[in-house]
Parts: C-alpha cells; structure tokens; sequence
C-alpha cells in the first residue's frame, strides 16, 4: 500500500547546516534539546512532536556559540560522556 521504510519514519534526521538547526529549535513544537558532549564531539538532539533532529558540532567554540543562539524558553538537558 504505502513504500515507507519503517525506519525511514522513526529515524533522526541529521541538519547538517547551522542556520537550519537554529530554525528547528525555534519551532513551537519543540519540547526540548539535549547536548551531550564527549572528548570529540559535543550532539545537539532537539526533539519535536514528530523527529527527532541531531546536529553535531566538533569545534568547542562553535558549540558554546550554537548553546548561546538557543531559545531560552526551551528546555536544555546536559549530558557528559566520559570516554577513556
């Protein structure tokens, strides 16, 4: 009937540009972002009521930068993943 992979639907979808991310967590939708940050790359995920939107940002810098630009009225949840 339809030829939508189940995995297509239920899978994150990566934004790879930073001006689009911006425009995503500015969405009404959105309930909240999770940062997680290990020895190499700091993830923002940014959860809206239908995907789950992922950006990932390797210079520290930019990453504190990319935190600053977010909405404030969002809910941000911090992870650290320690990796030996």
């Amino acid at each position: 009937m339809w030829d939508l992979d189940i995995k297509d639907i239920n899978s994150p979808k990566q934004i790879r540009e930073i001006k689009d991310f911006l425009l995503t967590a500015h969405r009404k939708d959105v309930h909240y972002v999770k940062i997680k940050r290990s020895r190499d790359v700091i993830k923002f995920k940014v959860c809206c009521s239908k995907y789950l939107y992922t950006r990932c940002a390797f210079d520290p810098e930019k990453a504190d930068k990319l935190k600053q630009s977010l909405p404030s009225r969002l809910v941000l949840r911090n992870f650290i993943i320690d990796i030996l």
